[in-house]
């Protein structure tokens, strides 16, 4: 699974890298997170409530930082396992640009599961992981400007976004 894109955020990238490096602020913006420890400046673990497609499961997993270049980007190298549910692993890259209105973060992740989460299919998987993406960068714009989210970007089912897609 690839998944990539950019999101204009209206804030210095200085605040942007901080809030990216925040276990406190990743723990409200990404859906389903119930705890995000620092255990170190490059390593940081997770536990997420997940639900893709029929397989529901408490993910733990940990994210270690590499190629660090503070306020300009990073990779981060991520593993998870859902118990009988399957496991994921993969990486992402991320990219900070200054702009006049704020920072443009751009990314792609590449990802690789297995499991029952293996079972689900390509393109029910892909949805489901754009939806999560997609809620996870508006409750981060949201954190960072005080601005509150709208609602269907954090309440949206990406099964339910498949299901609608499918049948237009």
């Amino acid at each position: 699974m690839e998944l990539q894109g950019s999101v204009s955020i209206p804030a210095t990238v200085e605040r942007v890298w901080r809030a990216l490096n925040d276990p406190d602020t990743l723990r409200r913006c990404i859906p389903g997170c119930e705890e995000v420890r620092q255990i170190s400046p490059e390593e940081m673990h997770a536990r997420v409530m997940l639900k893709l497609g029929p397989v529901r499961a408490n993910f733990v997993g940990k994210v270690l930082l590499t190629d660090v270049r503070p306020l300009i980007g990073c990779t981060l190298n991520f593993e998870g396992s859902g118990g009988s549910a399957g496991f994921a692993r993969g990486s992402s890259v991320i990219a900070l640009t200054r702009t006049d209105a704020g920072t443009d973060l751009t990314y792609t992740a590449r990802a690789s599961v297995a499991g029952k989460l293996g079972q689900i299919g390509g393109r029910l998987m892909d949805a489901s992981a754009r939806q999560l993406s997609n809620r996870f960068f508006e409750a981060f714009k949201a954190d960072i400007t005080g601005a509150a989210p709208a609602n269907n970007a954090i309440e949206a089912d990406p099964v339910e976004v498949h299901k609608k897609r499918a049948a237009q």
